[in-house]
């Protein structure tokens, strides 16, 4: 959990397929992919992986040189913001039309970064009959590597020299035994505030215009005996909102800091109710299997009955069930109303996400589950669940083995999942539960 990723940007002029290459390593359709050029004009960010190594995957707008038209200048700055944050570029051409008068410029922008460079060629279907890879010398950025995006020849390739590249994993952010909490939320929901009281005293800038805060900064507590350090990050926006570099970047950064976190404290405001955005971050730190707490602020603006609080969380769950596992803060950082409380919580939290339990126990459980409600069968044959064991804490991970593990519907891994809260509680962090076979009457 406390690893930094690193990012591996792909900028280049438009329509060299850029979105199709970081849609290709993702295996999925993330980016807008189009034969117009320009249709990727913000960044597109996801986790990708390969050969053991993680990383972020960036895919920028095409860079246009020496345009006045004001998107233009908006795509080439935001590209080369990529420049900035990465660790590895990939700088894309086009294979098909040779070397461009945009390519040369980009290479004069790209030369003297200072980081590590790689020359992709793409659209070279005949791979490695196709030569014309060898015209790109004469940029002066090293060896062209052939690649064919729509297709995937040459992509393993060009994926071990990228993981090459990467900077070696680093030690942790933290001392070994320190908490990193990531306090996350969307623009002006009062994080900065919430450090501030939890501190008393102004570590943070604090303002009313939404996204003061841009790059994670880092304060340390000891409570309990337990030191506690704290990340306050930029506000989290929706993609299609953020039209300022910087800004988009910031959510790169809290993307990078809730991987490197434990536990994430996560406002949001009373006023409004849990959003849509709210549950984008919520869902990206519970599947970054992070311990979260859920802390909603301005609490003090709210008017109150003996149902407020109970009709809130009704609300909260209906919409994101796993809130039901996580506890639940109302408080005000303007006030200083329960702030303290969070430490207490994020503790409890901590301890949960360490939680072992005994494979005698996990066993004892899983008899009584299986016992009370058998897995269903799978084309008469009988299905079942053999035995299992905790593999791992932080998040808690348990190995379960069965006789046909695929038959095994998402409804009974559901139920086996909350049998396991019932049991042992894990409040405030993601249970992981995988289905093996188990080498006995199994496939």
């Amino acid at each position: 959990m406390s690893r930094r990723l690193p990012v591996v940007a792909v900028v280049g002029r438009p329509n060299v397929g850029k979105s199709t290459f970081f849609n290709r390593v993702l295996g999925r359709r993330e980016a807008i992919v189009h034969d117009a050029p320009g249709v990727t004009r913000d960044r597109n960010f996801a986790e990708a992986d390969w050969a053991g190594r993680s990383f972020f995957l960036v895919d920028t707008g095409g860079v246009i040189e020496g345009s006045d038209d004001s998107l233009d200048r908006s795509v080439r700055t935001q590209a080369l913001a990529a420049v900035e944050e990465a660790d590895v570029i990939l700088f894309m051409v086009d294979g098909q039309e040779g070397v461009h008068p945009l390519d040369e410029r980009v290479a004069e922008l790209l030369r003297n970064t200072g980081r590590p460079l790689l020359l992709v060629v793409n659209k070279l279907d005949r791979i490695p009959e196709d030569l014309g890879r060898h015209d790109f010398w004469r940029l002066g950025l090293g060896e062209p590597l052939p690649v064919s995006s729509i297709s995937g020849k040459g992509s393993g390739d060009l994926l071990d020299r990228i993981v090459a590249e990467l900077p070696e994993e680093g030690s942790e952010p933290a001392e070994a035994g320190d908490l990193r909490i990531a306090v996350i939320g969307k623009p002006n929901v009062g994080k900065s505030s919430f450090i501030n009281r939890l501190f008393d005293e102004e570590r943070m800038v604090v303002s009313d215009r939404p996204g003061t805060t841009r790059d994670a900064v880092d304060s340390t507590l000891t409570y309990h005996g337990q030191k506690l350090v704290f990340v306050d990050t930029a506000g989290l926006r929706r993609q299609s909102k953020v039209d300022e570099s910087i800004e988009y970047y910031s959510t790169l950064r809290t993307a990078r800091v809730i991987q490197m976190s434990h536990l994430c404290l996560i406002l949001v405001d009373a006023t409004e109710g849990l959003t849509n955005q709210d549950i984008k971050i919520l869902e990206q730190a519970w599947a970054a299997g992070s311990g979260v707490v859920l802390g909603v602020n301005k609490w003090d603006l709210i008017e109150k009955d003996d149902q407020t609080v109970p009709r809130f969380l009704r609300d909260l769950r209906l919409r994101v069930p796993f809130l039901e596992y996580v506890p639940v803060l109302f408080l005000s950082a303007l006030t200083g109303f329960r702030v303290r409380n969070a430490l207490d919580q994020l503790l409890e939290v901590a301890a949960e996400r360490e939680k072992r339990i005994a494979t005698s126990e996990v066993n004892e459980v899983i008899e009584r589950l299986v016992q009370r409600q058998p897995p269903p069968h799978s084309r008469g044959r009988p299905v079942k669940v053999r035995y299992g064991t905790q593999a791992d804490t932080a998040p808690p991970t348990f190995v379960l083995f069965s006789n046909h593990p695929k038959e095994i519907p998402d409804h009974y891994v559901r139920y086996l999942h909350n049998g396991f809260r019932k049991a042992w509680g894990f409040q405030g962090s993601p249970v992981r539960l995988r289905i093996r076979a188990s080498g006995r009457d199994g496939r």
